[in-house]
């Protein structure tokens, strides 16, 4: 009897290199950016007492970097086809992540975190002897303004991208 040849396997994933171009195109800068900057802001608003609506910025913080964090790495190995259903929307999610949860939640954030400095504003007074929480909820407060404006110029780029047409985020 004729054999029949057994079904293909999956196809070989190759080894995994970086995605040069990537990292050095205005998102891959951008995403180097706010993963700086909001790590500087979470550790800043950790590493002080908070309370209240501080848990709600912190909360946000996180979240935002650890999904800024995926897309960065995916993005940078070249696998986001890996995600199923997102993979083959890759500019339009990162498009979303940008410009509705990152700068979103990073301008909520540092409102939060601005509101928190004024009311501590006193404290910043010479001769005040107590512990004072201004200066760290103010440096917060700074780096999360700052990482929403990068946040809204990584957004406006795939927005661009996508109105010129391209699919790719490179």
């Amino acid at each position: 009897p004729p054999t029949v040849p057994p079904p293909p396997g999956p196809p070989g994933r190759g080894s995994l290199s970086l995605h040069r171009a990537y990292l050095r195109s205005p998102l891959g800068l951008l995403r180097l950016g706010q993963l700086a900057l909001g790590a500087a802001f979470w550790v800043t608003v950790a590493a002080h007492k908070y309370e209240g609506a501080a848990h709600f910025a912190l909360f946000a913080a996180v979240l935002i970097w650890l999904l800024t964090l995926a897309l960065f790495g995916l993005s940078l190995l070249g696998r986001w086809e890996l995600v199923p259903w997102l993979g083959s929307r890759w500019l339009l999610t990162n498009l979303v992540h940008d410009l509705a949860l990152g700068m979103g939640l990073y301008a909520a954030a540092a409102g939060i975190m601005g509101h928190k400095a004024k009311q501590r504003s006193f404290c910043n007074l010479p001769g005040y002897s107590q512990h004072c929480l201004y200066s760290a909820y103010l440096s917060a407060s700074i780096c999360g303004g700052i990482t929403a404006c990068l946040y809204l110029f990584s957004g406006l780029y795939c927005l661009l991208r996508r109105c010129q047409d391209q699919r790719d985020i490179v």
